[in-house]
Formats: structure tokens, sequence, C-alpha cells
């Protein structure tokens, strides 16, 4: 079997669980005009040249949600890999108790805080569509401190 991603160009990704003290999950719909406009994803961006995943998330989230993280404040929470016709995406996923300001869609997108649970109900990526099922355990998992058995 030939594996045709392994000649596409890869695109990382990084991409942030925002989780609210209600235990709310941040996500974004696209706005018209981009690729994969209408659908719901979590904030975060392309990488640039020598930047790292963590500090591609603290200028996104300065960038599309005005808000101001600290890298301490990231925890790797899982990644999706997923080849898309002309590329294949690599996106590593943190998540973030605490940051400063008040999200606020700078980039013209819709925002919504939503339980974990009920992300099944938004119409995301394909990169993004396992996470509906897999962001509500790890979530619960990983907590603010938590420690899952």
């Amino acid at each position: 079997m030939t594996d045709t991603a392994a000649s596409k160009p890869l695109v990382v990704v990084a991409a942030c669980a925002l989780i609210d003290g209600q235990g709310r999950v941040l996500i974004s719909q696209r706005p018209e005009g981009k690729p994969l406009a209408g659908l719901w994803e979590l904030p975060g961006g392309k990488l640039e040249d020598g930047e790292t995943p963590e500090h591609a998330l603290v200028r996104e989230l300065e960038e599309e949600l005005g808000i101001a993280i600290d890298t301490t404040d990231l925890r790797p929470l899982t990644f999706s890999s997923f080849s898309y016709p002309d590329f294949h995406l690599f996106m590593p996923i943190y998540a973030c108790w605490r940051w400063l300001g008040k999200a606020s869609a700078k980039e013209g997108q819709t925002l919504a805080w939503v339980d974990p649970v009920d992300l099944r109900d938004y119409a995301m990526p394909p990169a993004d569509e396992p996470l509906k099922g897999l962001l509500p355990g790890l979530l619960r998992c990983l907590g603010e401190g938590a420690v899952c058995k």
C-alpha cells in the first residue's frame, strides 16, 4: 500500500483547549472567506519558522482572542494527524486554564463556550472531528491539578 501523505507538504498547526471556570471549552467558527468557513475549531494557528507550538499559541491567542497566556500554563493534551488533499496536517493540542484578559473575537470569527460533551453538536474540520470524542475524557482526567487513575 502506497502512502501518498509522504509526498505532501507537512503543515504544523498548534491548537488550544481554553477551559473556563465552569469547565467549558472555547471554540471559534471559521469566518467566511477562509478555507473550511463555517466549521468550528479550537483556537490556534500555524507555526512560523523557528517557532515552537507553545510560542505559536501565545502569539495566535493574543492575535485571535486578545488574551495573554504564559507557556508554562499550557499542558500537552493530545494531537491530530490528518491528510487533506493538498497537505498533511499535524496538530499538537494543549489545554489551558489560566490567561489574562477576556477572550473576544479579533478576526471576525464567532466564539462559543461549550461543554466538552456538547462538541458533538458542532461541525468541525475533518482533522478536528476525532477530538469530539476524546476531549471530554481527557479534560476530565487532566483537570486543573487532577490526577487520572
